[in-house]
């Protein structure tokens, strides 16, 4: 199942998560989107890994890791979070409102493009 969490939400989403386990924000966003706007993490890891790429990558990804999934908006990091469910990721959400809705609530350093 895909949790949908607003970026206010996501430390409440993490907190959920089992004691003891890293919790993952996947930026699936292209190069240039990092250099333009990113997240610094706080309480989580960050990988950037662009959707393109991922089936490849894949196996990089730990599937018993709460992984929250972002891009510009929301729709990438959508069909994202439907792909890791798809290959029996345990606990997955998609970043509602991406790092547009990030910088609205909860960094207003981070850049809107």
């Amino acid at each position: 199942m895909i949790d949908h969490v607003r970026p206010a939400q996501l430390s409440a989403w993490f907190a959920t998560a089992p004691e003891g386990s890293m919790p993952l924000v996947l930026d699936v966003r292209e190069p240039w989107e990092l250099q333009t706007a990113s997240v610094r993490a706080d309480g989580f890891e960050l990988v950037a890994i662009p959707m393109g790429e991922l089936s490849a990558r894949l196996a990089e990804l730990n599937p018993a890791r709460p992984t929250a999934c972002l891009c510009h908006h929301g729709a990438r990091s959508l069909r994202v979070a439907a792909f890791l469910d798809h290959h029996d990721f345990e606990r997955v959400a998609n970043i509602t409102g991406g790092i547009d809705a990030w910088s609205h609530e909860a960094d207003p350093g981070v850049p809107r493009y």
